[in-house]
């Protein structure tokens, strides 16, 4: 069975990163759930104006 979560490295500028996590942790979530919330309005902004993205899963 596949696991639903991917693993992903990401490379980032490291002061960049800081004020992320600071701004993660004012809105009381972690760096990682964060990122998960960018990625959605990020998929959601995108559909709205292109239509839905299909993938193969």
């Amino acid at each position: 069975m596949e696991d639903k979560l991917l693993r992903y490295t990401l490379r980032v500028d490291r002061e960049l990163f800081r004020k992320f996590r600071y701004i993660a942790a004012s809105e009381g979530r972690s760096a990682n759930r964060e990122v998960e919330q960018c990625l959605k309005r990020r998929v959601a902004e995108y559909e709205e104006k292109h239509g839905r993205i299909e993938t193969e899963d």
